[in-house]
């Protein structure tokens, strides 16, 4: 699974490699015109947007208008400037998520749900899904933020209401870093059903950081002569600052420091701020809390006596006048059940594993809703006029499906696109469609084509199919047109009237005079707003590919780099430590110097080289570096191998013993095996004695002569020969009866036995029967 934080949502881009995620992190202010933040906000955005534009001069980083009109980012790249796409951006921050949870798993990840905003549109979830992509992934759903926390919030829940009682109803808000997104939610036992969704797309915790930016550059300016604007890095770091304060707020209400060293110029700077100037300097922002509240409970044509919980989630909500606006429009208490940072992501696993056939979950369906009015417009090339119907009403259940009825003699277009009274973006357009190979009928009449529009489970539109229905000559048959499997109300469908006289059929049955006719699928071509070409996203797909192969280049250099100068310091710091007494004078200087010489050579000419010359300077430093290290571990290891060898030469040796002193419980024993025993145990203490006497001759710093290893295969040696003799069990008295048969056969000879038998036969005497307790032992 994976869900987009925006705390981890960060991209820098080095001379040699990138960094993503808590790396990238660090790199904001080092590295910042090369390091991107922030740009989940420009999925789907025209360059030319004036969201964009304005939000263009607050970055440290460059945009850059794409051929397509899109907004692309620039930044240096492999030492080369580098305008990336979005979509690009993303699917690396994707990548980085993909090989971390590989990394947590243990096992390759390909299925994944991304959460995205309710309010995001067409193209912006066309924009993300392009981004899994590039990634590698398999994206399951793109499922909205709030409905990824109703789940999590749900699918837990044993007391919820059954499908025959009235539904509980509980509103989730959401406050992150840039937007504010409401949302009511009915449940069921099983279920859940969005009801109505509302946001402030420009209202996040950003805004109150920017404030407290604005404030503070402003007094820095009077009090310090400091431009704070002027200085890139300097604002990051105050923008740093000024967020921890604004945490530091929410849980103290008494006046708090501001405190940053070598801000600019080498000046120190400070301040100081409480939370009550806070609210007062934010009241702008903190007025437009109530407004989607407002509307997400009106659409939800619910009462507040009908709300059973208010739950809140995101970093912003932390703020306490937030809060108190929350629970004050509701007349409730707010909640915090839920994790505010994962709530999110929580749900996208949830989902994901609802969704992966790898896994059974309980089952919860999600009903979603439809953030924008979605209306369709049509034109045939020799036709005055537009046609145009609402197929999709704000809050409209989804995943849906509609069929609309045409009455054509050619080929016609349509157009998608959002009601543009009710979408806060410039460019309402969704996309165009060519429906193809529209001919009339044999007598001339007009033919009726049947097209299906849906927005699907990643809460997308398109037109998926249309089809012609012709009339043929012969006896009339019932005509029905059936419906597609019910997935989560994927193909549900309703009846309803269109301009131009046009008809928006149900798709599931429905009886219709008696005639026969064939139904010819017709082609469709889609051409949908700023989406990506195939050859294209091919290509990013491609470079992907290329840039992970660069970067586990670099890690394996880096990697191989550092194992030089961790060897380095560690066998330097050892060398006049654990390891003195076990290298000479003249070893320790000789090594000592090549240290010192390949710690300069690391930071001079070695600061940059091909990976095999750090793997033969690791490798010379070793050759002299490990004897030493080998004696220390030896000298270490090398008693208690000696004592457990010694026990177990005494545990074998007391078991000759009592052999020897005819112990029954070792009578069963042969004398051959008992020799080879005690033969092995006199070699093995006669090799132990004399090793140790060899060892205690030699001086530390030299090589042992004997190693831990010897011992313990001598260990293994003797357990081989000794265990099999000294484990074997005593005989059973049947197994020792049968020995005894075999062994007087063997002196007697055939005839013998055979005579025996008979003798026994003339005699009658009794035979032993298989399980019979009684027997004769001679």
């Amino acid at each position: 699974y994976t869900g987009i934080l925006m705390f981890l949502a960060c991209v820098s881009l080095a001379p040699k490699n990138r960094m993503i995620g808590n790396a990238a992190k660090s790199q904001v202010i080092t590295n910042y015109k090369n390091t991107v933040h922030g740009f989940k906000k420009f999925h789907g955005r025209a360059f030319d947007d004036p969201f964009v534009q304005a939000e263009k001069p607050k970055l440290p980083y460059g945009l850059h208008k794409l051929a397509n009109g899109n907004t692309g980012i620039k930044v240096r790249y492999l030492d080369e400037d580098t305008v990336f796409t979005v979509e690009q951006i993303t699917g690396m921050l994707l990548t980085k998520l993909k090989e971390t949870s590989e990394s947590a798993l243990k096992k390759p990840v390909v299925d994944c749900v991304i959460s995205v905003p309710s309010f995001f549109t067409d193209a912006e979830r066309r924009s993300v899904f392009d981004a899994t992509q590039i990634a590698g992934l398999n994206c399951l759903r793109l499922i909205n933020d709030t409905t990824a926390v109703a789940l999590a919030y749900g699918i837990y829940k044993q007391d919820l209401p059954t499908p025959e009682e009235r539904p509980r109803n509980v509103v989730f808000v959401d406050m992150g870093h840039s937007s504010f997104q409401v949302s009511i939610t009915a449940f069921n036992k099983g279920k859940l059903k969005v009801l109505s969704t509302a946001f402030d797309l420009y209202l996040g915790g950003r805004n109150f950081d920017e404030a407290l930016v604005d404030y503070f550059c402003e007094e820095f300016k009077g009090k310090y002569k400091l431009n704070v604007r002027d200085n890139p890095r300097a604002l990051l770091r105050l923008h740093q600052e000024c967020e921890k304060l604004k945490k530091l707020m929410s849980a103290n209400s008494s006046d708090l420091p501001l405190n940053i060293e070598c801000f600019m110029n080498d000046i120190d700077v400070s301040s100081r701020m409480n939370r009550g100037q806070f609210e007062d300097m934010c009241a702008q922002y903190l007025m437009r809390v109530e407004m989607p509240l407002k509307v997400a409970l009106e659409q939800s044509k619910l009462s507040r006596d009908d709300i059973y919980a208010v739950e809140v989630v995101g970093g912003a909500t932390r703020i306490p006048a937030i809060k108190e606006r929350i629970a004050k429009f509701f007349c409730k208490d707010i909640s915090t059940t839920l994790n505010a940072d994962e709530a999110v992501a929580r749900g996208c696993a949830l989902q994901c594993a609802i969704l992966s056939p790898a896994f059974k979950v309980r089952e919860f369906s999600i009903t979603d809703v439809v953030p924008f009015p979605i209306t369709l417009r049509w034109k045939s090339p020799t036709e005055d006029g537009l046609g145009e119907c609402e197929v999709f009403s704000k809050n409209h259940a989804a995943p849906f499906s509609k069929v609309i009825t045409f009455h054509k003699k050619e080929p016609f277009d349509l157009e998608a696109f959002y009601s543009p009274q009710d979408l806060p973006y410039p460019d309402h357009r969704i996309g165009y469609f060519s429906v193809q190979n529209v001919v009339p009928q044999q007598d001339g009449d007009s033919s009726k084509v049947k097209v299906k529009v849906r927005v699907n489970i990643h809460g997308i539109f398109s037109v998926s199919s249309a089809s012609l229905i012709e009339k043929q000559k012969g006896e009339g048959e019932d005509m029905q047109i059936e419906s597609e499997p019910v997935v989560q109300n994927e193909n549900r469908a309703e009846d309803q009237e269109c301009a131009s006289g046009e008809k928006l059929d149900t798709a599931a049955g429905a009886s219709k005079p008696k005639v026969k006719v064939k139904s010819i699928d017709l082609p469709i071509l889609a051409n949908n707003i700023r989406q990506l070409d195939r050859d294209v996203l091919n290509n990013f797909m491609e470079y992907e590919r290329q840039m992970i192969i660069q970067d586990k280049l670099v890690k394996e250099l880096n990697d191989a780099k550092n194992a030089v100068e961790e060897y380095v310091y560690d066998l330097r710091d050892k060398l006049s430590g654990i390891y003195e007494k076990y290298i000479t004078e003249e070893e320790s200087n000789r090594l000592t110097l090549m240290l010192e010489d390949t710690e300069n050579w690391l930071y001079e000419d070695g600061e940059d080289q091909p990976k095999q010359v750090y793997e033969e300077k690791l490798d010379a430093l070793k050759r002299l570096g490990q004897p030493i290290q080998d004696r220390h571990r030896e000298y270490a290891d090398r008693p208690r191998a000696f004592e457990e060898l010694g026990k177990k030469l005494q545990i074998y040796m007391k078991f000759v013993d009592s052999y020897k002193q005819k112990d029954e419980r070792y009578l069963h024993l042969s004398a051959e095996e008992m020799s080879t025993v005690e033969k092995c145990v006199n070699e093995s203490m006669n090799w132990m004695n004399s090793k140790m006497n060899a060892q205690s001759k030699l001086a530390l710093t030299q090589d042992p002569i004997v190693k831990v290893a010897e011992i313990i295969a001598k260990i293994q040696e003797l357990d081989n020969v000794c265990n099999p003799v000294i484990n074997r069990p005593k005989p059973t008295v049947e197994e020792a009866s049968e020995a005894d048969d075999q062994n007087n056969g063997a002196h007697n000879g055939p005839s013998a036995k055979q005579g025996a038998e008979g003798k026994g036969d003339a005699k009658g005497s009794q035979q032993t029967k298989p399980g019979s307790k009684e027997m004769e032992v001679d």
